[in-house]
This record gives structure tokens, sequence and C-alpha cells, in this order.
């Protein structure tokens, strides 16, 4: 799965090219269900983007969608549902967000915030808001939920885009060996 992503967000980058900065490539990806923040901090890694910039130009692409998709998801579906074509389609899709409801309906905004926060395949803050929506749950407290979950799969994903973990040991190792230096522990290195 993390396969697949990384090649379409390999694709992703490729049609951009060079035509847009690195910057505008992470935020239009972040912004995209399916792939939102995963897969903008995982194009950031890839294009050697800076860590900081990268981190919150995918949350604030990640997140700019929601109130819309809060607002607006029901009258859209709503409206389709009149044309024979489109009906099928919607119920189709109704269907599928509705089967990750479980975690919602037994944790509430809880559970809205996990499910978007841990970073599994039909998670994130797109589906997070289409079962808000489709949940009738206060939009106020789901828009909470979902830039708190999103924060969490932020962290999460940075760990693993970025090797966050390696960089933190290979600080404390550091730090630990300057102590010791320090005190006289250990000899420094003649060479």
């Amino acid at each position: 799965r993390n396969d697949k992503m990384q090649g379409i967000v390999q694709k992703i980058i490729d049609l951009f090219g060079s035509g847009i900065g690195k910057e505008i490539a992470v935020f239009v990806i972040s912004m995209l269900p399916i792939l939102e923040l995963r897969g903008g901090l995982l194009a950031a890694s890839i294009i050697g983007m800076d860590f900081i910039p990268a981190y919150i130009i995918s949350i604030l692409g990640n997140c700019l969608p929601i109130p819309f998709v809060l607002i607006f998801l029901d009258k859209i579906f709503n409206w389709l549902k009149k044309f024979k074509t489109t009906e099928k389609i919607v119920v189709k899709l109704e269907k599928k967000i509705l089967s990750k409801k479980a975690q919602i309906e037994k944790y509430g905004y809880l559970g809205l915030l996990l499910f978007v926060g841990i970073p599994l395949p039909g998670t994130g803050a797109w589906t997070g808001a289409g079962l808000a929506v489709l949940l009738r749950l206060d939009k106020k407290k789901s828009s909470i939920a979902i830039f708190l979950g999103v924060i969490l799969a932020s962290i999460i994903m940075s760990i693993i885009s970025y090797g966050i973990l390696d960089k933190i040991e290979t600080s404390l190792i550091r730090y630990a060996q300057c102590r010791r230096r320090r005190h006289g522990l250990i000899k420094p290195d003649l060479f």
C-alpha cells in the first residue's frame, strides 16, 4: 500500500515538474483526497524539502478543504442524488464512508480524532469529515477533532517520512558523548 502511494506521489511530482515550486506541489498533494498529509510529507521527503516548511505546508494543505467538506458535502451529495448517473456513485461512496463509523459512534469526537490521526488506509481528514457530515456531528467540534487528528497524523508521518526517530537517536548519542568527554569519562578523538 505504501509503495502504491509512493508511486502515485512520484507521478504527481513528475507531473508538476519544475514548473511550480516544491512548496506548491506539497501543498496541492496534501489537499488531495486519499493522499492528504501522508502524501504531502512523503512527497516533501522525496523532493528533498526541509522538514519544518514541509510539515507546516502539509498540515495547511490537508486542513484547507475540510471546512468546505463539512459545510457542502451533504448539499453536493443530495444534489448529485437527483441524477440517475451520479446517484449510484454517491450511494456507494456514502456506504464506503459509513463502513468506517464504528469507532466514531463508540468514542465520539475522540474516535474522530483517532480515526483521522492514525494514518491507515481509508482514514484521514477527508473521510473523517465525510463521516462527521453523514453522522450529523457538530461541525465546530468535528473541525477541532479533525484538526487535532491531522496534527497527530503529521507527527506519526514525520517520524516515518523524515526518519525523525533516527535523528533524535543520533542527537541523543552525540549529546551523551559530549557529556562524557566533558566529564573526562572518555578521551577525545585525536584524529
